[in-house]
C-alpha cells in the first residue's frame, strides 16, 4: 500500500517512484518472455495491438516496441495482477479500474531509442474521460546513462498540450511551452530505478528519455490503466490507422469487454479497510466531469 505521503507527491508532482512491483525471479521470468515475443513467427505477432522492431540476432541488441504481450505469455499476462501493481493503481486512480493495454520497451546498448517529450493522454483521447494511469516498470536498472524516463514536476496540471511527436527532437517541446512552463521544464527528474520497481505517472504529465549511450540494455514494460467506467470515443478521431489493430472500442460505449478486465473492484475487495487507505480525489486530480478531451 502506498503511504499518504507517497499519495501526496503523487497528486503535488503527477508522479512517484520508487515502488517496488517485483522479485529479482519474476524481472527475469520476464525477460526471458521477452527474448521469445521479440522472434515470434508472423502468425503469431498479429495478437499484439503493435509491433516493431529490428529483429536482431543479438537480444542485447533489439530496438523493440511492442502493444498487448498480455495476451501472448503467462507472465506478462499474470503481472496485471500483481499485487503491489494493483494496490498503487488503485489508490492513485481513487477507483476501481481496468487494464488499458501494455507495452514493452527495449533500447539496446550503444542506440539511440529517443523517446521525445510528451504527455500520454494526448495520443488516448480516442477514450474518454481523461481517467487514466500509467505504470512503468523496470526490466533492467534505468539510469541516465542507459535512457531512462525523466518527468517534469507539477506537469500534469498545465493541460492537455499540441503534440510534438515521439521520435526525434527532444527540443521540439520547447516551442508549445510559456515562460512559467520552461522554467519548470528545467527542473526535470530523471527516473532512476532499480529492476523491478516501478514509477506511476498522471496522464497529463510530462516525460521523455534520452538516448541509451551505456554498454547495457534499458529494458520495461508498462502497464496503462483506466477507471472501470472508460468509454469509447473514436468517431472522429484522427489517427484511425493507430487503431486497426486495436480491439473494438465503439463511440460512447464503456469498454467492459474481456480485451479490458476489470483488475481491481475497490468495493468488493477492500470493505475490511473502509476509509483507511489513502487515496486521491479523483474528481479534482482527472477533472472527471469534463468533456473537453
Amino acid at each position: 500500500m502506498l503511504s499518504d505521503e507517497q499519495v501526496a507527491v503523487f497528486k503535488k508532482d503527477g508522479f512517484v517512484k520508487g515502488i517496488k512491483i517485483l522479485s529479482e525471479e519474476q524481472v527475469d521470468l520476464l525477460n526471458a518472455e521477452l527474448v521469445k515475443l521479440q522472434s515470434l513467427n508472423e502468425e503469431d505477432k498479429k495478437l499484439f495491438y503493435h509491433f516493431e522492431s529490428n529483429e536482431s540476432e543479438d537480444p542485447n541488441k533489439v530496438l523493440f516496441h511492442a502493444i498487448g504481450a498480455w495476451r501472448l505469455t503467462p507472465g506478462f499476462h499474470d503481472l496485471l495482477w500483481a499485487p503491489a501493481f494493483r494496490m498503487a493503481a488503485y489508490q492513485l486512480l481513487g477507483q476501481s479500474f481496468r487494464i488499458f493495454h501494455d507495452q514493452l520497451f527495449c533500447k539496446p546498448a550503444k542506440h539511440g531509442g529517443v523517446v521525445a517529450w510528451h504527455q500520454d493522454f494526448s495520443y488516448w483521447t480516442f477514450t474518454k474521460p481523461m481517467h487514466h494511469l500509467t505504470c512503468w516498470i523496470g526490466l533492467d536498472d534505468a539510469n541516465t546513462e542507459n535512457g531512462c524516463l525523466y518527468f517534469v514536476p507539477g506537469s500534469h496540471q498545465w493541460g492537455l498540450l499540441p503534440i510534438t511527436g515521439l521520435t526525434g527532437d527532444m527540443d521540439a517541446v520547447r516551442e508549445i511551452l510559456n515562460q512559467e512552463q520552461l522554467e519548470a521544464f528545467e527542473k526535470r527528474v530523471p527516473n532512476e530505478l532499480p529492476k523491478g520497481f516501478a514509477s506511476f505517472h498522471h496522464p497529463l504529465t510530462m516525460h521523455g528519455s534520452y538516448a541509451n549511450t551505456s554498454n547495457r540494455p534499458r529494458r520495461a514494460t508498462v502497464l496503462n490503466t483506466m477507471s472501470y467506467h472508460t468509454l469509447g470515443n473514436t468517431a472522429g478521431y484522427h489517427r484511425q490507422e493507430a487503431l486497426s489493430s486495436f480491439p473494438p472500442m465503439p463511440q460512447d460505449q464503456q469498454l467492459d469487454s474481456k480485451f479490458f478486465p476489470l483488475l481491481f473492484d475497490g468495493d468488493k475487495e477492500l470493505q475490511a479497510f473502509g476509509n483507511r487507505i489513502p487515496k486521491v480525489d479523483y474528481k479534482a486530480l482527472y477533472d472527471y466531469d469534463s468533456q473537453s478531451y
